[in-house]
């Protein structure tokens, strides 16, 4: 367990008033709470002394501000594929409103009308897997819990719908990394408060 082998830290964004409410929120680009601000702040805290050769979030304000807010604003590069799932035609409902109209729904199994499946999501994080492990070193990522669940899954080989194993709490830390060599990729760390 070498520790000059590469981390991948992930963060979740903070608290918004529809993760508060528990809403599906893909491409709404909702702001943080003044709790998931404050949350925000204290992820500094968890990462002092960590260095990264690159910091890297998704587009919404919300994960970009928890950047900023936990100190790594002026470095953080906005991707794309970091994006929240596209919840599509669930965006902004609860998951037991979608089950009151599709009983046994489970977004990592049926994904989302007019939106994105599991597969669509797996395309997206493994072209992050792939950059990752082609730029090496320590990396930081904020984004959102559904996409950086299957990033997880992913990185250690499972199919994108492994991500249903991983939960993730706002402005939790998880930690990305190998056992042994690279050839080896583990989760280190999960959702860590």
């Amino acid at each position: 367990m070498s520790s000059v082998l590469p981390q991948i830290h992930l963060v979740r964004h903070g608290e918004t008033a529809w993760s508060l409410s528990g809403q599906h929120t893909g491409r709404t680009d909702m702001p943080l709470t003044q709790a998931g601000e404050a949350a925000a702040r204290g992820v500094a805290d968890r990462l002092k002394g960590l260095s990264f050769s690159a910091v890297w979030s998704s587009p919404s304000q919300r994960a970009y501000n928890t950047s900023v807010l936990a100190g790594f604003g002026g470095e953080s590069v906005r991707k794309d594929d970091l994006q929240e799932w596209d919840y599509g035609a669930y965006e902004g409902l609860t998951t037991r409103q979608i089950l009151a109209e599709r009983p046994g729904w489970n977004v990592f199994r049926d994904g989302c009308p007019k939106g994105e499946s599991a597969a669509d999501v797996g395309a997206r994080a493994d072209r992050i897997v792939r950059q990752l492990r082609e730029t090496g070193g320590n990396i930081l990522i904020f984004s959102s819990a559904h996409f950086l669940r299957v990033l997880g899954a992913r990185w250690v080989g499972l199919r994108p719908e492994g991500g249903a194993l991983l939960v993730l709490d706002t402005t939790s830390v998880s930690v990305l990394g190998y056992e042994h060599d690279p050839g080896e990729p583990v989760i280190r760390k999960w959702n860590q408060r």
